[in-house]
């Protein structure tokens, strides 16, 4: 699947999900419905996932469709234009994210709340991984809680995680802060993760040298304009420069500054 294949295939997605929204939140119109259905789209300058860039730096068109029930339980869909597993050596071509998750979410005690679930990193397409290494679709389990702006995520992978192969154990631990300033439409974030590798191909690279596991933090800051969210990050890791983070004489895990217009429907 070529790059433009890719961002056609996201487009014509994002434009049913759009279509579909309106006639869904008409049919159910009703007073204490249980069900939620929304769909957002977004564009951004450069598509950042735990502090690594997955576009080399390039924009990203992106999207996805939301159910949720009010008993707690929600799942949903989400996709965007990548190129790290082609430019990372891959042989064919793989230019699309299409991720899958579901979960229970709630709360307690007035300002706490909590989530967990499971999400599936999907990267359909036709490639072949450089050796030592397999194919990027990876599973994850998860959970999380929060008093009121500020939440902590634990993220288990189940097996191969993004291509390192029998990754099992391999986690990513985060906390997060987001605060709204009242009537202004405006809300500051940040954040601080760790990415810890667990396995043997993990530990064969340790021991070769090079520790992949590693550290990233974000700022940032949103203005909501009617319902279109303008967003401006910064984004920095610790990842040393080699092997798995460093491709082409490119840093993906250098600092970052990436634009973003989002839309949810």
């Amino acid at each position: 699947m070529s790059f433009s294949g890719a961002k056609n295939k996201l487009l014509c997605f994002l434009i049913l999900a759009a279509l579909a929204i309106p006639g869904v939140a008409q049919a159910e119109d009703v007073p204490a419905s249980p069900h939620t259905l929304t769909a957002n789209i977004g564009l951004v300058s450069n598509y950042v996932f735990r502090g690594i860039t997955q576009t080399v730096n390039k924009p990203a068109l992106q999207g996805g469709i939301d159910y949720a029930h009010a008993s707690g339980v929600y799942a949903g869909v989400w996709g965007s234009n990548v190129s790290w597993i082609t430019a990372s050596g891959s042989a064919g071509n793989a230019s699309l994210e299409l991720d899958t998750y579901a979960g229970y979410k709630g709360g307690f005690a007035e300002d706490f709340s909590y989530d967990v679930g499971l999400v599936r990193y999907n990267y359909p397409g036709d490639y072949v991984p450089p050796a030592g290494y397999v194919k990027a679709d990876t599973s994850e389990i998860y959970g999380a809680i929060g008093y009121k702006w500020i939440t902590a995520k634990y993220s288990y992978s189940l097996g191969d995680f993004l291509t390192v192969p029998e990754a099992k154990g391999t986690s990513y631990l985060e906390v997060n802060a987001s605060y709204t300033l009242a009537d202004s439409g405006v809300t500051l974030g940040a954040h601080y993760g760790k990415q810890t590798y667990k396995g043997a191909a993990a530990d064969a690279l340790v021991a070769g040298g090079f520790d992949p596991s590693y550290a990233d933090y974000k700022v940032n800051v949103s203005k909501d304009f009617g319902g279109y969210v303008l967003g401006l990050a910064y984004t920095n890791t610790n990842a040393k420069s080699g092997g798995y983070y460093t491709f082409n004489g490119k840093d993906w895990g250098k600092s970052a500054v990436a634009l973003s217009l989002t839309h949810a429907m």
